[in-house]
């Protein structure tokens, strides 16, 4: 009985093997991104946010500066006590 060879030693091997990627095209030779409208505005929110919550609730630098003032008993004056009751007014709205 004689068998002769159906193929190649290693038949397997080469239906296993992946064909080579071929490799893409790129035009430009440079990357870039498109950033939305929405995304900068969220962006500006999420700053704007963050600076806020890094400042401190109480500026000292002008509670200071009000101490000082008020030590004079010369800034105490009805000017004085007129613009700041128009301002409280005004920030409740009634005026």
């Amino acid at each position: 009985m004689n068998i002769n060879s159906l193929g190649p030693i290693e038949p397997v091997s080469k239906q296993n093997k992946a064909p080579k990627a071929a490799k893409p095209v790129d035009a430009s030779g440079k990357d870039s991104i498109n950033i939305s409208s929405d995304a900068k505005a969220m962006a500006e929110v999420y700053n704007a946010s963050e600076t806020v919550k890094a400042a401190p609730e109480v500026r000292m630098d002008r509670i200071e500066e009000v101490r000082e003032k008020l030590k004079d008993p010369a800034y105490i004056d009805n000017k004085v006590g007129e613009a700041v009751a128009d301002s409280v007014m005004d920030l409740f709205g009634l005026s």
